[in-house]
């Protein structure tokens, strides 16, 4: 059947998809991705690129079925660029067979800033990026067709010979006798679903970015590959604004702003991925703990605190044995085997399991800020992004049905809390119900209907990512972003219907018989670590004045006001302040002040001792002269305690 033409077989007992606004569509039941958009239109099927069911994204010529969620996609959709990125990926392998011999190909998938290539037996360095790219030009510039093969996987095996990890990926793939399909453009072809864009012309602007050694399926125990990133787009200004932004977000690096501000460190003594906080670091957490510690008892929470070691017991009866075993640390301890925590639920499960309640005890909130440890593959590792120790905000409710509507918003007010605190803009999604889960149907919609009508309450913009909840339960999603517009997981509510039925947790109702709670899982952060090192890089260490390790620092204009500067230090002990006693010029003591990011500079010399006065300068370096101790003082307090976003004494 022609790419070109709708697809038409009336022999066929037509299935039924769903599309975005919720309908259906009635097609035959071998129709394709494309042959849908031609059932909707000629014009959409004629500019269809590829589609997405189910969410994942797939070929247009990928086979719908019964029931499937359908979006169609063309070159004017967001998924669009990730379509162009995959075939950029193609165009940098073929071009570095073409440059170098006896290359092994691994993978190459699209990723939120580009993509990716892996491969073996690579001996390269970013000098050949210039080679590498001006190879990936003439093969755009050839506009070879990327042409769609399917093949057998005996024919694959012939093609595949010479490709070890791709015979792997194959046999994985398919069984004997199914079909698998080749992508071709000129004289270079790959093992690969797609979809990939019509042909190489159309992959726009590529950009070489960085070498990495990436284990092969992210195994230790498998062979280190060389890892080639880049990115791709469609036009050269959407390069130039992508390369401007990651030179920006390389100076906003928490990293790099984590060592200067002396914040945390990762050393080899701790091991990959167990971050030591260094005294201003943990300031800063402390006043985190204490924002969300404040929102939580204001809202009927109770403090608890779960061990870091549970047996495996626990694990299997909660169900992360079978689900997170390789992602656990898993010891023994004479003839009994224990884990370190991969999360806080089972611990808190297992706190109401051990008591009796009624339905008027409900709703039970219980809180913790829980360290839990994750075995995460050590080229995963990064800074404070992902780690194997971090903590999360936890909390856990254990509620009655009627019940989750109240309590959800609750808990959406607080979030609102936490990200209006920090002025961060996000985006809202309603995850729903997965093919595989547990509960009842009626839950299931009744938890959902709640969900929905908690977001529809508020007002507020979602996105229905359908069949993306969690097996246990529906879930509400937020994701934030920074300054430089880059979107961060964060805060989150969801409905669990699994670890209650585990537990066998009970309340009794008011006709005396025994239920099942429902129980939410929420943060209002995510965990610390991650939003910690969001908002280094949101801030650029320039924390708002509750939050900087640093708040005040007395600057005396000579070792004569020494004496009166630590004065005025002592008047302000209710802050974090220091006193710059270097030998040392007031430039130099101001340029040090600027760069530490302390927001306010309290300068005193001879006319402000004299006086009994200070001058004030902020990290804007603006400043006003002849003010009085107590003025400032009960400014500092309104901005501390309404944790405003950054100083603005001159403008209060």
């Amino acid at each position: 059947m022609s790419e070109s033409e709708p697809h038409s077989n009336a022999e066929q007992s037509p299935i039924a998809v769903v599309l975005p606004d919720g309908s259906e569509l009635e097609v035959p039941a071998d129709a394709t991705v494309a042959d849908c958009a031609y059932e909707i239109g000629p014009g959409l099927g004629r500019d269809t690129i590829a589609g997405k069911l189910d969410g994942e994204l797939v070929a247009k010529e990928a086979p719908v079925y019964e029931g499937a969620r359908l979006e169609i996609v063309t070159d004017q959709s967001e998924e669009y660029l990730d379509v162009l990125r995959h075939s950029a990926a193609h165009c940098l392998a073929q071009a570095v067979e073409r440059h170098f011999d006896d290359v092994k190909l691994a993978i190459g998938p699209p990723t939120e800033e580009g993509f990716y290539y892996d491969f073996d037996d690579l001996d390269v360095d970013e000098s050949d990026f210039d080679a590498l790219e001006a190879e990936i030009d003439a093969i755009i510039e050839e506009d070879y067709a990327i042409e769609r093969e399917e093949l057998t996987v005996e024919e694959a095996r012939e093609r595949l010979a010479d490709e070890p990890y791709k015979l792997e990926l194959l046999e994985e793939l398919a069984a004997d006798g199914e079909q698998v399909t080749f992508y071709t453009q000129g004289e270079w072809e790959d093992l690969c679903a797609g979809p990939h864009v019509e042909s190489t012309g159309e992959v726009g602007v590529v950009e070489l970015l960085e070498i990495a050694g990436a284990y092969w399926r992210g195994d230790e125990e498998n062979p280190m590959q060389t890892r080639i990133y880049g990115t791709a787009f469609e036009d050269e200004g959407d390069l130039e604004q992508f390369l401007e932004r990651r030179e920006e977000a390389k100076e906003r690096d928490h990293r790099k702003i984590g060592n200067e501000m002396d914040l945390f460190s990762i050393q080899d003594v701790t091991g990959p991925g167990l971050p030591l906080y260094h005294p201003p670091g943990k300031t800063i957490l402390r006043e985190l703990e204490a924002f969300v510690e404040d929102l939580n008892l204001d809202t009927g929470y109770d403090y608890v605190e779960t061990p870091h070691v549970f047996k495996t017991e626990l694990w299997h009866r909660s169900g992360h044995y079978q689900n997170y075993a390789d992602d656990m640390f898993i010891f023994d301890v004479g003839d009994d085997e224990f884990g370190l925590k991969p999360m806080n639920c089972p611990g808190h499960a297992a706190i109401f399991q051990d008591h009796s309640w009624s339905y008027r005890d409900l709703p039970v909130r219980y809180a913790e800020n829980g360290k839990v440890y994750r075995k995460e593959q050590r080229g995963e590792l990064s800074g404070l992004s992902r780690v194997w120790s971090f903590t999360i905000d936890d909390g856990h409710l254990f509620v009655r049905p009627d019940q989750i509507e109240r309590e959800v918003e609750s808990i959406m007010d607080a979030i609102d809390d936490v990200l209006s605190t920090f002025d961060l803009e996000y985006e809202v999604a309603l995850a729903t119900r997965p093919e595989k889960s547990v509960g009842s149907d009626e839950i299931w919609e009744r938890a959902e209907e709640q969900l929905e009508a908690v977001l529809e309450k508020r007002n507020i913009d979602y996105d229905l990512e359908s069949g993306d909840g969690a097996f246990y339960g529906p879930k509400i999603d937020y994701a934030f972003k920074d300054a430089i517009g880059r979107s961060w997981d964060g805060p989150t509510v969801q409905l669990d219907f699994n670890m209650p039925e585990r537990f066998d947790l009970e309340y009794v109702g008011e006709d005396n018989e025994s239920h099942r709670p429902v129980m939410i899982h929420r943060a209002l952060y995510g965990s610390y670590e991650r939003f910690f090192m969001m908002l280094i890089e949101h801030y650029e260490g320039n924390f708002p004045l509750w939050l900087a390790p640093e708040q005040l620092r007395v600057l005396p204009i000579s070792d004569a006001n020494l004496g009166y500067a630590h004065r005025v230090k002592n008047a302000f002990e209710e802050f974090r302040v220091e006193v710059d006693q270097r030998d040392s010029t007031l430039e130099r003591k101001i340029r040090a002040a600027h760069d530490d990011r302390v927001p306010y500079q309290i300068i005193v010399g001879d006319n402000e001792e004299e006086a009994g006065t200070i001058s004030v300068r902020d990290r804007f370096e603006d400043q006003e002269y002849d003010v009085e101790v107590d003025t400032f003082k009960a400014h500092l307090e309104r901005e501390r305690d309404e944790k405003r976003p950054a100083p603005d004494f001159l403008a209060d």
